[in-house]
């Protein structure tokens, strides 16, 4: 499923991108107000796929991928990624949780994710869901024609590392377009000036998975999801981009701005 090559998209694909990347944000806006103690994660998945199928009517990517069952990935507290809606699984004051969404719209893949609090979250959590947004922030802007993977990656880990936190190195950014994954691979670590170069028309996902202790993760029974092994918080935020003449364009930009984040 995952293409072997970089494609570059021409500007009528990136048009369709636009589309379908603002549709995905769309829906981890709707969710927002549903996300409080005491809900299941599969209620929230549930409210996803009706917004997807019923109301944006467009295609859940996830349902059906290698097998996944939902509509989304709900990933709680240690859970780094990949988590799968469970009736079981209910929200808690203090959590924090991240919901990874994609659809599909004319054949282009939209994919975005974001950080959620339940509640309060303690000062320790929401200072790491605040760093990993700005570790993705710091991979985001280095993105331009003649940059390299290895300088969006030494972005994110020199935030990352700078307060302490670990990242993960099992799962990456990927490309994007008609096919869901495709090359090239964003690393979110890396070192200045290696790997490939970046050109127009790339389009990828920026994704940092940082973790409040050590990198190391194991998936669990259910072959998906990913937890860390110390079982120390993890965080999670993830953006579409495509490389312009000068820079980047953000292809999934939240429908209502970024409230108390600062923008990209």
């Amino acid at each position: 499923m995952r293409a072997s090559t970089v494609t570059i998209k021409t500007e009528q694909d990136i048009e369709k991108l636009r589309i379908s990347g603002r549709l995905a944000a769309q829906v981890l806006e709707m969710i927002g107000p549903y996300i409080k103690p005491g809900v299941s994660t599969e209620y929230l998945d549930d409210i996803c796929n009706d917004y997807i199928v019923n109301t944006l009517q467009v295609v859940p990517a996830n349902v059906g991928y290698h097998g996944f069952t939902k509509t989304t990935c709900i990933s709680v507290n240690e859970e780094v990624c990949h988590a799968i809606p469970s009736a079981k699984k209910i929200l808690q004051d203090g959590d924090i949780l991240n919901i990874d969404v994609a659809v599909i719209k004319d054949g282009y893949f939209g994919d975005t994710s974001r950080m959620y609090f339940v509640g309060e979250p303690s000062p320790a959590a929401k200072k790491l869901v605040e760093t990993t947004y700005e570790a993705m922030l710091a991979g985001i802007h280095t993105v331009k024609p003649g940059a390299t993977l290895g300088d969006i990656g030494y972005a994110i880990q020199s935030v990352a590392h700078r307060e302490g936190y670990s990242i993960v190195r099992e799962y990456c950014g990927h490309g994007i377009g008609r096919v869901y994954h495709e090359q090239p691979n964003i690393l979110h670590y890396g070192q200045k000036g290696q790997g490939m170069v970046l050109k127009k028309g790339m389009v990828f996902t920026i994704e940092p998975m940082v973790n409040a202790g050590k990198p190391f993760v194991k998936e669990l029974n259910d072959g998906w999801t990913v937890i860390t092994q110390d079982k120390s918080l993890s965080a999670q935020w993830e953006h579409m981009v495509a490389v312009t003449d000068d820079g980047f364009e953000l292809l999934t930009p939240w429908p209502n701005g970024t409230g108390n984040y600062p923008p990209v």
